[in-house]
């Protein structure tokens, strides 16, 4: 009478296989969702701007983010808020021209009224477009497509 169950053996060779498959198939998956990782940034980026709106209406200061499309970083000035944006693609930068640090860098300032220097920032790759924009008169964030 023989034993149920399964040897060590074949729980090794499916434990293999399934690794072997897991190697194949997950690079399909980055491909079959392209862009899913820029909107995920567009999405963070808002957030981080809303932050330091809020912050500055709480504060009742001036806030302003700074972008380093270079470094491709961002943080809240005086806070220990920072994020890091994504490697791929290429991200475009715009803002007013006082904020402006250099080419690649910039800032957008919130007040404590709710108001900001306006701008944004576009994240593009290939045919997939993300812009995040403030605008100037009333600091409101959106993202579009």
């Amino acid at each position: 009478m023989g034993a149920r169950g399964f040897t060590l053996i074949e729980i090794m060779v499916v434990m293999a296989i399934l690794a072997l498959m897991l190697v194949l198939i997950s690079p399909t998956f980055s491909t079959a969702l392209p862009g899913v990782s820029l909107k995920a940034a567009a999405r963070t980026l808002a957030g981080s701007l809303r932050h330091a709106r809020s912050r500055a209406i709480a504060l009742n200061e001036e806030v302003a983010l700074a972008i380093d499309v270079d470094t491709r970083r961002y943080a809240i000035v005086g806070a220990k808020t920072s994020g890091k944006l994504p490697g791929e693609g290429e991200i475009r930068l715009f803002t007013a021209q006082s904020e402006l640090i250099d080419a690649t860098s910039g800032t957008i300032r919130f007040f404590p009224d709710g108001g900001s220097t306006g701008g944004g920032v576009t994240f593009i790759d290939g045919e997939r477009r993300y812009r995040v924009l403030v605008d100037w008169l009333t600091g409101q964030t959106s993202i579009h497509e």
